[in-house]
């Protein structure tokens, strides 16, 4: 691997993770990027990265387990000297429904993948990060969701309320580590065309909602990943704390 800044996009194997692992690579990262069980979606990304002449890897990891995600950190430190920037992008989502026929064990499924494992992750970077630990600083991006605006009614309220819990979050973790040279921002899609959807039993949905999009159209993971890249980049190096709307204005 070179010395280049690393980067770690967790649930980089499909969608908006791995559209951000690609670019990544073409502006110079190593790409970390992990996955639970897509194991040869996450090697497809990383054998396109290095056929590009980029460097990466994959390892697997539960977002759902503060061991694991430990463990992952560790790996990264015997690998690397240090870790420039973290996208906290694993998420899921279930059968849409009303909350009247949740029960609790969705919830905690929802909630313990949305931002137990997003805030784990950011602890770990900025144990490696924070200038109070000896870092050199670096920036984090959450990857929220229109839903957490919304609130997705009928569909998936639990989805949509880990997400703003993500988005509070951000602001806060900003805030504390402003002074440590970490920046904290979030980026939040609006419907876009990747894989999640299926998961929620309609795989067509961004087709059917897009007509209450002002640009009357979904959009593409590689938009979001453009986003992902800016707010990381040295441009966006006054920014933090900051919710962006990639939505096509809605």
């Amino acid at each position: 691997m070179s010395e280049s800044p690393l980067i770690l996009i967790t649930g980089g194997g499909r969608g908006i993770g791995a559209a951000t692992a690609r670019l990544a690579a073409a502006k110079g990262y190593t790409v970390c990027l992990t996955y639970l069980q897509g194991s040869e979606e996450a090697t497809k990304v990383v054998t396109e990265i290095t056929a590009a002449g980029g460097h990466a890897l994959a390892l697997q990891a539960d977002m759902r387990s503060e061991s694991a995600i430990i463990t992952l950190f560790q790996k990264l430190d015997e690998r690397f000297s240090r870790l420039s920037a973290l996208v906290n992008n694993a998420a899921t989502l279930e059968t849409q429904m009303r909350l009247d026929a949740m029960d609790a064990a969705r919830m905690e499924r929802i909630f313990s993948t949305n931002i137990i494992g997003p805030m784990l992750c950011a602890r770990e970077a900025v144990r490696r990060m924070s200038t109070r630990h000896a870092g050199r600083g670096g920036a984090i991006v959450n990857v929220s969701s229109g839903a957490a605006k919304s609130g997705s009614p009928g569909e998936y309220v639990d989805y949509a309320a880990s997400k703003g819990a993500l988005e509070t979050f951000t602001v806060g973790l900003a805030r504390e580590v402003a002074e440590e040279g970490i920046r904290v921002n979030a980026v939040r899609p609006g419907f876009i065309y990747t894989g999640m959807h299926a998961k929620g039993g309609e795989p067509n949905r961004v087709d059917r909602v897009k007509t209450l999009v002002p640009m009357q159209r979904g959009g593409q993971p590689e938009e979001v990943a453009a986003s992902i890249l800016w707010l990381l980049s040295a441009e966006a190096s006054y920014v933090t704390g900051a919710i962006l709307d990639v939505s096509g204005g809605r």
